[in-house]
């Protein structure tokens, strides 16, 4: 259980560390706000968004700030309450999605204090990561996402791909 928890901790750590530190400086590096890397697939293009993943924009910034306080919360609690019977994927996997939730809510309570437009609960994401892919002129993937979104997608995809692997057993049907 001390393994689990500690790759846990250590995961939802690292999300958050490197989350904030990109954040932070692409906020003050106005010479790679906007910036092709690769040209024709990914650039940087800085925004601060008010809404929700993939620019999902129907509630007030609030609301959506509450919700993801909510939602990180209530996996928090399931994570840490079912630690005994999880694998150390799972534990890893899930420290990664918390990671990046608490990484997101960072910005959320804090960058509408700091940047003088709100108050606690207000803060837009920082988002800056853009793939520019595009096929007969459609965006392959429209959206801007940071490290914290990366951490949580990509752990999302995993847990589903490879659900047997990294989920937790069930209890066998006592059903006859």
């Amino acid at each position: 259980m001390n393994r689990k928890m500690t790759l846990l901790g250590s995961a939802a750590i690292v999300v958050i560390v490197l989350d904030q530190l990109t954040k932070a400086w692409i906020r003050g590096s106005e010479a790679w706000q906007y910036r092709d890397l690769i040209e024709g697939w990914l650039a940087f293009h800085y925004i601060h968004n008010p809404g929700m993943a993939m620019g999902i924009d129907f509630l007030d910034t609030r609301m959506v700030s509450i919700l993801a306080l909510l939602a990180t919360i209530g996996i928090s609690t399931y994570v840490l309450r079912n630690l005994a019977q999880v694998t150390q994927g799972y534990a890893l996997l899930m420290g990664f999605i918390l990671g990046g939730a608490i990484g997101n809510l960072i910005d959320r309570f804090v960058l509408a204090i700091a940047g003088g437009y709100g108050g606690i609960l207000e803060g837009h994401v920082t988002d800056f990561i853009h793939f520019t892919l595009e096929i007969n002129g459609f965006a392959v993937f429209p959206y801007i996402f940071n490290v914290a979104d990366m951490a949580i997608s990509t752990s999302v995809v995993i847990l589903l791909v490879f659900s047997k692997r990294f989920m937790p057993p069930t209890a066998p049907s006592t059903e006859a």
